[in-house]
């Protein structure tokens, strides 16, 4: 048996936390680990470690493979598989069967489940169970897993049931995203499950399927995956579920209720009542207030009610309950506006580690940087700023123009501009540095590189 995690989603409906450049599933939103890492670290009990592969995006490369390596020190790059273009589902799952055929050898009657990063699940044991059973008994059908609705919900889709035939249903249809009158006479039929997005299938079963209901995909899918991998981008964007789930008749569901939630939304987010939300709250006569956030900054109400407070880096969200959905008109003006708070954050995330903006004006910049054990930096030069660097933790390997040194706690080092120079950690632990930029123009894309071992010439 193997597992797809799908992690290359890029979605804005939980901003300011989540970003472009780093995507709820990377987020820690629900405990220790985040969304990936509870997921991977889910699977792992009954899919064997080894043979989980994650599908994502370029951009994100990095993002799981760092996060993944934190909780798996044996997880391999060739684990993860990089769309070359962000096409939605159908052309993602399609790219990773090919992989595991061809690169992976697995056996072609060999089920595979497909599951998404960004999902929580509050009763973990009954969702094993119930996937162990699909993985049992999918055969040569397509099994989807399907979710007793609690409520009358418009953000999901719905499968309806048809008749059932030992642990699981047929499926008499696919309804995409109803009203909210619609959705409610959906709950009360008892016919209607909450379509979760998790599909399981054998390489067998989806080339048949692509063949008879997706055959753009299937006319390079039947080829080698170096054919697949460099003719992808000519592919439209189109989901799984309109692909494949609401045409075919080899579709099966199995029922569930184990506490699913797709955190779509802070509302979402709130009703799950997680313990340790609201960490600094002095609250004077507020009533149903919810606050997430980075738990540093102290947020006080007075008088007010029925809100949600999201508390990022560099943006604050202050929204009225029920209306989670309208996030997304903040997000098209933040983009009509051309502002970078809709993409990025004071946080940064590289390959190497991380950086945090901790001062940021017109002619300076101070950022904290965390570089993981044995990282480096690229190899690089700077056309209109100089830095200064100073070490608060660990051991610095600096190369400083023709100059190579070390530099141990409270040491430093001055840049001049264009001057080329390169950052590592030889240590074990994390080296912290704290970097004082100065010049007439601040931005990351003021890089030129010369050599980089995450091969981003």
């Amino acid at each position: 048996m193997h597992c797809l995690i799908l992690c290359g989603g890029s979605g804005t409906r939980l901003w300011p936390l989540s970003r472009k450049n780093y995507p709820k599933q990377f987020l820690k939103l629900c405990g220790d680990y985040s969304l990936l890492q509870e997921t991977f670290l889910r699977m792992k009990k009954i899919i064997p470690p080894e043979n989980i592969y994650l599908i994502t995006n370029r951009e994100n490369f990095f993002n799981a493979l760092n996060q993944i390596k934190e909780i798996a020190d044996d997880f391999k790059e060739a684990q993860i598989i990089v769309e070359p273009k962000s096409l939605d589902t159908a052309p993602a799952i399609a790219l990773a069967t090919r992989y595991l055929v061809e690169k992976v050898n697995i056996n072609p009657e060999e089920t595979i489940i497909e599951v998404h990063s960004d999902h929580y699940i509050t009763e973990e044991n009954k969702f094993l169970e119930l996937a162990r059973l699909a993985l049992r008994e999918t055969g040569d059908n397509v099994g989807a897993i399907g979710i007793t609705p609690a409520k009358a919900e418009t953000g999901y889709g719905y499968i309806k049931k048809g008749k059932k035939k030992g642990s699981h249903f047929s499926v008499s249809r696919f309804v995409e995203k109803p009203d909210h009158e619609t959705a409610s006479g959906y709950v009360a039929s008892g016919d209607y499950l909450w379509n979760a997005g998790i599909y399981l299938f054998t390489p067998k079963t989806l080339a048949r399927e692509l063949e008879l209901h997706a055959p753009e995909i299937f006319s390079i899918y039947k080829k080698d995956y170096k054919t697949f991998l460099k003719n992808f981008s000519s592919l439209g964007p189109i989901s799984f579920d309109v692909a494949i789930s609401e045409k075919s008749s080899s579709i099966i569901v199995f029922e569930g209720d184990f506490g699913w939630n797709d955190i779509g939304s802070f509302d979402s987010l709130a009703e799950l009542n997680l313990p340790g939300a609201n960490p600094r709250h002095i609250s004077i006569d507020s009533k149903n207030i919810f606050i997430q956030g980075s738990g540093d900054r102290l947020v006080a109400t007075v008088g007010v009610e029925d809100l949600i407070i999201v508390d990022s880096s560099d943006s604050i969200l202050i929204q009225k309950k029920g209306r989670s959905q309208e996030v997304k008109k903040v997000v098209e003006r933040l983009k009509e506006k051309g502002m970078k708070e809709v993409e990025h954050n004071l946080i940064g995330y590289r390959p190497w580690g991380k950086y945090e903006v901790l001062i940021d004006r017109p002619n300076h910049k101070v950022k904290k940087l965390i570089v993981y054990p044995g990282a480096k930096l690229s190899l690089q030069s700077h056309e209109r700023r100089a830095e200064h660097w100073v070490v608060i933790k660990g051991t610095a390997k600096i190369v400083n123009g023709g100059k190579e040194t070390s530099l141990k706690k409270n040491e430093s080092t001055f840049i001049p501009v264009k001057t080329k120079h390169r950052l590592s950690n030889p240590g074990k632990a994390d080296l912290e540095i704290i970097e004082v930029q100065t010049g007439d123009y601040l931005e990351e894309d003021d890089i030129r590189r010369y050599d980089d071992v995450y091969n981003r010439l």
